[in-house]
């Protein structure tokens, strides 16, 4: 089997960190690290495979030696940068929203879409934290039942708004312990104790660009007629975002049925044991790459509906691990 050069931007983000971590354990055949970033991180340093790496600055050059480069340094370094990376010859998996919509890159998430793949022209998104750990929970259910609408509220972690945010978390709870004024300046309001249902900024429809983003999306990679209608909310959790999610189906749906395709698909976990107090939360998660289903019910008020409670860590499913999986994915498709 080749070995590939792969090329991490974004390497000293709290994303390209976990990309760094997934690419030493998992089995993905590399021969060189290239760790690339913004010019004032240029020359720090990295640990990988128990090699010491400096970190490049990303630009146009960078990318020559690479095969693959994974992005997470933000919309513009990918608006930027990815076709520079492209046109060096390099594929671009790509974690920022830039290139999510364009009709000319294929919205992977290897549980449900990889064929998309095959239309890849250089460029590969890969799709919004909150959208990938839906959809990997409804695609099974899709395809035995069709989907005709979802209701989603979401409850995402501060790690999500990248690293100056998790550290606005941790000094606020510094800031409360020692009796001071809270302050915040990643966020509107005060995170700490709080839940703001306000994440990214508002559009003229009186939906949040996030929440935009998992209606389209869910179009665009598993079905461009269910209606979804989502509320994305922000919380004092560091990592892992949480899910209530209610569906209508076209067909009558079983719950043990539902129980039994779930626990059989790949990147499900089913915790559904609520009488033992066994259930999915964030705290459980942590530095796990599969999506948690449970508090699987029949939604008694419509006539084929069902509501379930999904978590999964962001940074890992959410982001990295879906970006190192997409590049698995090509290196089996035989498309690098």
């Amino acid at each position: 089997m080749k070995d590939y050069n792969v090329a991490v931007v974004g390497a000293m983000g709290a994303v390209g960190k976990e990309i760094i971590k997934k690419l030493e354990k998992c089995a993905f055949p590399i021969k060189e690290l290239i760790p690339l970033d913004v010019l004032s991180n240029a020359s720090k340093e990295i640990l990988f495979n128990g090699k010491t790496l400096t970190v490049k600055e990303a630009k146009a050059g960078a990318f020559k030696d690479a095969d693959i480069a994974l992005f997470s340094a933000g919309e513009d370094a990918s608006r930027k940068l990815a076709p520079i990376a492209v046109s060096e010859g390099c594929k671009v998996i790509d974690n920022s929203s830039t290139w999510r919509m364009d009709e000319n890159v294929p919205l992977v998430i290897p549980e449900v879409n990889p064929e998309a793949l095959r239309s890849n022209k250089g460029i590969i998104a890969n799709p919004n934290c909150t959208t990938v750990q839906m959809l990997v929970a409804l695609k099974p259910i899709h395809d035995l039942y069709t989907i005709r609408r979802i209701v989603v509220s979401t409850y995402q972690a501060v790690s999500g708004s990248g690293q100056k945010a998790i550290e606005e978390l941790e000094n606020q709870v510094t800031q409360y312990l020692k009796g001071e004024e809270i302050t915040h300046s990643v966020y509107p309001h005060q995170i700490l104790f709080n839940a703001i249902p306000h994440i990214d900024s508002f559009t003229e429809n009186g939906y949040s660009k996030e929440e935009m983003k998992m209606i389209n999306e869910t179009h665009k990679i598993l079905d461009s007629s269910i209606k979804v209608s989502p509320t994305a909310v922000r919380i004092a959790v560091f990592r892992g975002h949480s899910e209530s999610i209610n569906i209508e189906t076209e067909k009558p749906v079983s719950i043990p049925e539902v129980k039994k395709i779930l626990s059989e698909s790949r990147g499900i976990v089913l915790v559904d044991n609520p009488e033992e107090k066994a259930y999915p939360m964030a705290i459980h998660c942590k530095d796990k790459g599969d999506v948690f289903v449970g508090r699987i019910r029949r939604d008694e008020s419509v006539e084929n509906g069902l509501n379930m409670w999904i978590v999964s860590d962001n940074l890992l499913k959410g982001a990295a691990l879906n970006a190192v999986q997409i590049a698995e994915k090509m290196v089996e498709m035989n498309l690098i």
